[in-house]
């Protein structure tokens, strides 16, 4: 126990050199880009893709926070059926990798989605007051969000479940004592606490997020590695190409760690 203020003030005083050395190489490499005439030409062809990779991943993790916790407490209320439920939600797709999930969503569940919805408007197709859809008409970009929401959603779930259980029973019985709602119980006693529990980990999932969207490449939505995948296949400069999508994927990713990082220490601080 005597070693903990020592270690304690260790860490505080630790000077972030691994960001000064990793400034200094982004700093050098920016100036390679633009320098070099290749990699400046790669980098401005991979760039166009930064744009679909952002608004991928917060899309899909808007969404998957909203179904993981709709799947959250589903699975705290009192209704055991409900329970069972989110529960097997939660394990059936937390055992599917994100890439089998992709292909499985994008050619398996959308077109019976599809057919779903064609079989529930065919009164209405009938009567000619509306159209039916085909499989096409849902784009391949959606179809990977939709995946990456579920897939996500599963993950999410398990750190809301953390972060509310975390919350110490007495307050909650205490606000009960107070006849205080259900609603307004989560709102003023749970939620406050547990955002400070929940925080680092979605966070985390969010990151992942990122460098997981890559991954919606292998249906053809043109994304930051798509757009890196066309060039080094027509131009076959790989090493050059994969060093620019690696060193792009590298300020996203970092960035927001270091964004999301400051966030909770503001929090902590409260």
């Amino acid at each position: 126990m005597a070693l903990r203020p020592s270690r304690d003030r260790h860490v505080k005083d630790d000077h972030p050199w691994w960001l000064v050395a990793l400034v200094t190489i982004g700093i050098v490499l920016a100036a390679v880009i633009v320098a070099n005439d290749i990699y400046a030409q790669v980098f401005r062809t991979v760039v166009n893709g930064v744009g679909v990779t952002v608004f991928v991943t917060l899309v899909a993790f808007v969404l998957a926070t909203v179904l993981g916790l709709g799947i959250c407490l589903l699975g705290m209320a009192d209704s055991q059926v409900l329970r069972q439920i989110a529960r097997f939600y939660i394990e059936i797709i937390r055992g599917i990798p994100i890439l089998v999930l992709l292909f499985y969503v994008a050619f398996v569940g959308a077109p019976a989605l599809v057919a779903a919805y064609n079989f529930l408007i065919s009164p209405l197709v009938t009567s000619g007051m509306a159209e039916p859809i085909l499989v096409r008409d849902l784009s391949l970009m959606w179809r990977a969000i939709i995946a990456l929401t579920v897939g996500y959603s599963s993950f999410i779930a398990e750190i809301f479940r953390a972060g509310f259980q975390s919350v110490d029973l007495g307050q909650i019985e205490a606000a009960k004592a107070l006849g205080l709602s259900r609603y307004r119980r989560f709102r003023s006693v749970v939620f406050p606490q547990a955002i400070r529990v929940i925080f680092p980990p979605l966070s985390n999932d969010f990151v992942s997020m990122v460098k997981d969207s890559s991954l919606v490449s292998v249906l053809g939505v043109a994304d930051i590695t798509q757009m890196g995948k066309v060039y080094a296949a027509g131009s076959f400069r790989f090493f050059e190409t994969y060093s620019i999508v690696t060193y792009i994927y590298l300020i996203l990713t970092i960035g927001l760690s270091l964004a999301l990082r400051r966030t909770e220490k503001w929090m902590k601080s409260r």
